[in-house]
């Protein structure tokens, strides 16, 4: 199984238009005013239509009210939205369509994740509850070790130089990466760094399954 790669916190439809010819798997669009990556609902409503077919959107929200989830929805159409805050898996379920949550890791983590058992994947980043990612933090990857998930998602610090070694000891089911593809200004990525990003998650599939009997 090959490891799916998400790029997130797009601001501009040419840094969409890289990733897609890059082959990524999904691309973030982050609707939190407090993010240095946000954009607007109706900016965003433009970004979505530079996905294509086949390559998921996925829509981060944080806190938001009932209200806002739904406009996303009914203006944004994700294919997938991404739950970054105190959200309930009450809540996050009520929309009907597919989510993921994030979940920052700590002792607690095994008793949480039972909350949000329907979620299509479960995000574990380096953040603290009811904060957002894509600061450039890692966490322990010790405390993701021998969790029993199915689809699970790396997050939080991850670059080209990082990647291969996350995944040839997680083996995670997707990466999902920010600052890491930026040149310094958040929201604008960089090209040969989304480049050498899926070139290392590539590689580092290839080594695991050449290493299997």
């Amino acid at each position: 199984m090959r490891t799916r790669i998400k790029f997130c916190g797009f601001t501009r439809v040419a840094d969409i238009d890289r990733a897609v010819a890059l082959g990524v798997d999904a691309v973030g669009l982050v609707c939190v005013p407090a993010s240095r990556r946000a954009v607007s609902v109706e900016a965003a409503v433009k970004l979505r239509h530079s996905v294509p077919a086949f390559v998921s959107c996925v829509v981060l929200v944080l806190d938001a009210t009932t209200a806002a989830v739904q406009e996303i929805i009914d203006r944004m159409h994700p294919d997938l939205l991404q739950f970054h805050g105190r959200e309930s898996g009450a809540f996050c379920r009520s929309f009907g369509v597919p989510y993921m949550k994030a979940l920052a890791v700590a002792d607690d983590l095994p008793a949480r994740l039972h909350e949000y058992a329907d979620a299509s994947a479960v995000l574990l980043d380096s953040h603290t509850p009811g904060a957002l990612g894509g600061t450039g933090q890692t966490f322990d990857w010790g405390h993701a070790q021998g969790l029993a998930l199915r689809r699970w998602v790396l997050a939080g610090g991850l670059d080209a130089d990082s990647v291969g070694r996350a995944i040839g000891r997680l083996r995670p089911y997707a990466v999902d990466v920010s600052s890491g593809i930026e040149a310094g200004t958040p929201g604008v990525k960089e090209s040969g760094k989304m480049a050498a990003f899926v070139d290392a998650v590539r590689r580092a599939d290839a080594d695991f399954y050449a290493q299997e009997p």
